[in-house]
């Protein structure tokens, strides 16, 4: 039901509300309408102070009226038809107009035409919408999930069928008429092909078409990100990725700041139940078809923070999703993620999530939107101050170089005595997954400076090797030291 405007003067500036003076500025007036049918739609107020809220009112109600009703039909398409009515308060008048979400988005200015003229709401204010986010737009409109969509250039080939297999292996028997059913598959012109979904979930070279398909985790000292603790970068398939990010998590989410003692500890400082739902939901949410940046999840001494790219679908808000309004942006990996009981029950997540932090005493968790990314923050009951949060920056590399991962310590391994190419490299090691091998092992070894490539001016030449620089030489020995001691 819509508050009154008497109510609503006394609310904050946001998603679905703003207020203006008068008509002076036509064209931010156009923007905020804009931004509002293309996105949770909302209601302007004309005549009231936007900050000090003072009602001013309009003048010549009748007139001003009829110029904001001739403004949005010559300069917004497709057509927008608003609810605009005038409003009688302390003896002023005001202009009221009331936006509803379009199912005829995206909408854009006239003058700067349906590519540069998309705008979309992000809390207070109107952003432009790039060419994903328009596409975006438009597929919400026509009810048609970017997951859904096949990719006819491509083979059933392209999905690692025996890993699916493996996963639902409890569940159900993955026949090809279930591949089809779950729309990891679809038929075009006769012939099977993977849908967007198949390949995000499933794909063999997943990132070579979706290049921030992937979650980026780290541990950050104090509560800001000036130093880094530890950090991982985790491409498995999705529902493996779920587990793995809990793994991460687990390794620093145990009381007190005594890492060396982590695994005689039973008591987690982060409460897990919670953190897994949230990086599910982002999992499952997430808007795939914007490039720019991974899903994040970072550990602060005193909360956890998960993003995902992409703004809330069109038509939801915050306070929607806090009471279980549920919206799926990509079904195909929603509808996966509840066949492998990741998901309980559609909309369920976020309520749970507050029923949850309540009956464990935490804050309220927060969700938000920050520039073109949806945020959730988990509250900690306690700080985690680690050892490291007191050292300098100078000791934090020595103790990160300390925790080299055990991937890293194989490929060093495998170059003690002779450079050696992808292939050879992956052979050693007995690695049959390329962006496996690429992320976990290689580029942590050269992004630490223990590997080298032989023609570092030609990267992807057919005849690169890699071999050990004097820090990974004097790594191995140092390890090879302590094993004999």
């Amino acid at each position: 039901m819509t508050p009154p405007t008497s109510q609503l003067i006394t609310m904050p500036e946001g998603k679905t509300l703003e207020f203006k003076r008068n008509l002076s500025s036509p064209k931010n007036i156009l923007k905020t309408l804009v931004a509002f049918a293309n996105t949770a739609g909302g209601r302007l107020i004309i005549g009231v102070e936007d900050i000090s809220k003072d009602i001013i009112g309009v003048e010549d109600p009748l007139d001003e009226e009829e110029r904001i009703c001739n403004l949005i039909a010559d300069s917004i398409k497709p057509r927008l038809v608003p609810n605009v009515e005038l409003i009688s308060i302390e003896d002023k008048t005001l202009l009221r107009v009331e936006v509803y979400p379009s199912g005829s988005r995206p909408h854009w200015l006239k003058k700067e035409g349906p590519n540069e003229g998309v705008y979309v709401r992000l809390g207070s204010t109107n952003r432009i919408a790039d060419r994903e986010l328009i596409a975006e737009l438009k597929r919400s409109a026509e009810g048609i999930a970017f997951d859904e969509i096949p990719l006819p250039e491509l083979s059933v080939d392209a999905l690692d069928i025996e890993v699916a297999r493996k996963l639902f292996k409890d569940h159900r028997e993955l026949s090809e008429n279930k591949l089809l059913t779950l729309k990891l598959l679809k038929q075009v012109q006769g012939r099977l092909v993977p849908t967007i979904g198949g390949m995000l979930l499933f794909g063999i070279e997943r990132e070579e078409r979706f290049s921030d398909a992937w979650i980026q985790c780290g541990r950050f000292s104090g509560t800001t990100k000036s130093i880094i603790f530890d950090h991982i970068e985790i491409h498995e398939h999705l529902p493996i990725a779920v587990e793995r990010v809990i793994e991460f998590i687990k390794k620093h989410a145990m009381r007190g700041a005594d890492f060396s003692q982590i695994r005689r500890r039973d008591v987690w400082s982060i409460p897990l139940t919670i953190v897994r739902e949230a990086v599910i939901n982002a999992i499952v949410h997430a808007d795939y078809s914007q490039i720019g940046a991974p899903l994040r999840v970072a550990i602060y001494d005193d909360r956890v923070e998960i993003e995902n790219p992409g703004i809330l679908l069109p038509g939801m808000t915050v306070e929607d999703v806090k009471q279980g309004v549920s919206k799926i942006r990509n079904r195909v990996i929603a509808r996966v993620f509840r066949e492998l009981d990741l998901i309980e029950q559609w909309g369920s997540g976020f309520r749970r999530i507050l029923d949850e932090a309540e009956e464990q005493n935490l804050p309220e968790p927060k969700i938000e939107e920050i520039g073109m990314r949806v945020r959730f923050t988990v509250y900690l009951a306690e700080s985690m101050v680690t050892e490291i949060s007191k050292t300098s920056t100078e000791h934090v590399t020595e103790h990160v170089t300390e925790h080299v991962t055990e991937q890293v310590r194989s490929l060093l391994f495998c170059l003690k005595t002779k450079p050696l190419g992808r292939r050879d490299a992956m052979v050693c090691i007995g690695l049959n997954s390329r962006p496996t091998f690429v992320y976990d092992y290689l580029k942590p070894a050269i992004q630490a400076g223990f590997v080298e490539m032989t023609l570092p001016n030609s990267p992807k030449s057919p005849t690169q090797k890699y071999r050990l620089t004097a820090k990974g030489n004097a790594l191995l020995a140092t390890q090879q030291q302590g094993d004999i001691e």
